[in-house]
Parts: structure tokens; sequence; C-alpha cells
């Protein structure tokens, strides 16, 4: 059993990290559950399990929804904003079809991953298993123990919750990745009158740095000119004189990685509406960046 229950397991574990990261927002959180998935499903009787795909994501669901009650709680006492935990992604992200690759993409971006946190555990838990993987109404409801008419009324109720934040139009990434290189080089040379045409007059900053991280701000900052005055005094004040900074893709799109020799400091990426930054997110908290 220990065999070809790991054999099973392996077969399926990217797709369960997939649903589970996309659920947790936290790759670190993502990985414990998989195993834990794997533990549940090595003790379960093998002549009980017919079909181990549906009954590997029914296991790891339920417990990718226990985990978000115990996160929501812990998200009181977290030291200034909350942002998703970053990963590296393959310039193709994660999706296996290109018909669907703006869909997927969407779906591991943290614009979406930050949206999510507005739902309720089952509400976000219905989203992800029909938005990003397509999951029949059925199988969501034997996966969550629900009936068929709950989940459909949770995933449209959810949608329309979430539909009024989600951008309509998406960047192509060549017109990302420029928007990201002038910001970088605004900041770095102190252009305010740059950086200010760059901005969204609503443009919002937010740094997550757990309380952790010298200088990340513990509150949104809000407007163009207050960003760009923190954007560009925190560069100052906070950054060694010379960063390594890549750019590189993360979480299916383009992002700046701040490093100080083998040490990750940050990650920066950029939300685009009509030519202009909307949203800068800065990740620093150092336990969140082992997978950039």
């Amino acid at each position: 059993m220990a065999t070809s229950a790991l054999d099973a397991f392996q077969t399926h574990r990217p797709n369960l990290f997939a649903i589970a990261y996309r659920m947790l927002g936290s790759a670190l959180d993502a990985e414990d559950i998989v195993q834990e998935t794997y533990l549940r499903y090595r003790s379960t009787p093998p002549d009980t399990i017919s079909r181990p795909r549906a009954y590997l994501t029914t296991i790891l669901t339920r417990l990718c929804v226990d985990q978000l009650h115990l996160a929501r709680r812990q998200r009181e006492v977290y030291v200034g904003p909350w942002l998703p935990e970053p990963i590296a992604t393959p310039e193709d992200g994660d999706a296996v079809d290109p018909a669907d690759r703006v869909e997927r993409h969407e779906t591991i971006s943290l614009a979406f991953l930050t949206l999510l946190e507005q739902l309720q555990p089952f509400e976000r838990a219905v989203l992800v298993l029909r938005e990003a993987f397509e999951y029949s109404y059925a199988e969501i409801a034997g996966f969550l123990g629900k009936s068929e008419a709950a989940c459909r009324q949770t995933h449209l109720r959810a949608k329309k919750c979430l539909a009024e934040h989600r951008p309509r139009f998406t960047p192509s990434p060549e017109a990302h990745r420029r928007l990201l290189a002038a910001f970088l080089a605004a900041v770095r040379e102190g252009d305010m009158d740059t950086l200010t045409r760059l901005l969204a007059e609503d443009v919002v900053l937010c740094a997550d740095g757990g309380g952790k991280a010298r200088g990340a701000a513990t509150r949104p900052v809000r407007g163009r000119i207050a960003v760009a005055r923190f954007s560009i005094g925190a560069t100052r004040r906070f950054l060694p004189a010379s960063p390594c900074v890549d750019l590189a893709e993360v979480n299916a799109a383009p992002a700046l990685i701040f490093r100080d020799g083998d040490r990750t400091l940050l990650v920066l990426s950029i939300d685009v509406v009509g030519q202009r930054v909307q949203t800068v997110r800065i990740i620093a908290n150092p336990d969140k960046l082992a997978h950039v």
C-alpha cells in the first residue's frame, strides 16, 4: 500500500499544491496541507478508495477550509497589511493550455489572491475550485460536503462580491514590464515628477513587513504624491545603496526582486490600469520570501 499510495499521491501532488496555494495564499501553509493530506490518504484502507484524485482533493479542500478559519483569526493580530506569499512562476505561468492562459494566470496573481481575503472560507473554496480548476458543482459539493445548489449559489455570490474590484483589462506582459522598469528608474533617480506621472491619482501602496522588515508602512499609503514620496524615501533610508534588482516572473506577472547578496529583501509588484500604476505591493516579510 505504501508504494502504490505514494505513486498515486505524487501523480496528483502538483494539482493539490496549486489548489492549496490559491486557497491559502501561502506556499508554506500549502506545502504543510499537502503533506497532511498524504498522511491521511496513506492511513486509509486502499479498498475504500475508488477515485484517488477525488479523495485527495476532498481531504485537501477540507483541511484548507479549516486552515482559513484559523488564518482569519491570525490576521487580526498581524502587524500591518497582510499580502499573499509570492512564488516564482515560469514565463508561461502554470496554465496547461494556452487557451485558458489569461484566466489561469489571474487566479494565481497577487491581486486575485489579495481579493480572495474578502471571502469567507467556504466561499473562497468554491470560487477557487470553480474558477481556477473548472470542477463541476457536483464535484465541489462532494469535496466540501455541501449540496450542489448551495455551491452554485455560493459561487455566484462570491463572483458578484469580487466583480467590481477585478480589473476589466489586463496589460500585455511587455507593457507591464515597461511600466515596472520606468517606476524603478524614477524611484532610483528620486525623480518625483516622472514618478507621479506614472501613478494613478488614487494609487495605493501596501507593504507587508509582518513587523519584521524595517521601513514597511503599517498602513496602506494612498495618493500619488504620498506613494511617490514613500517609495523614494523608503528606498533611500532602508535599502542598501546598490541592491541587486531582478525583473522576474512572480505569480505569473512581472515583478521586481530586490536582493542583497544571497539575501532576498523584498518583492515589488504593480497593478496597471489605463497605462498607470494603480496598486503597488511590497512583500518584505522575510518569512514569505523563500519561494522567490
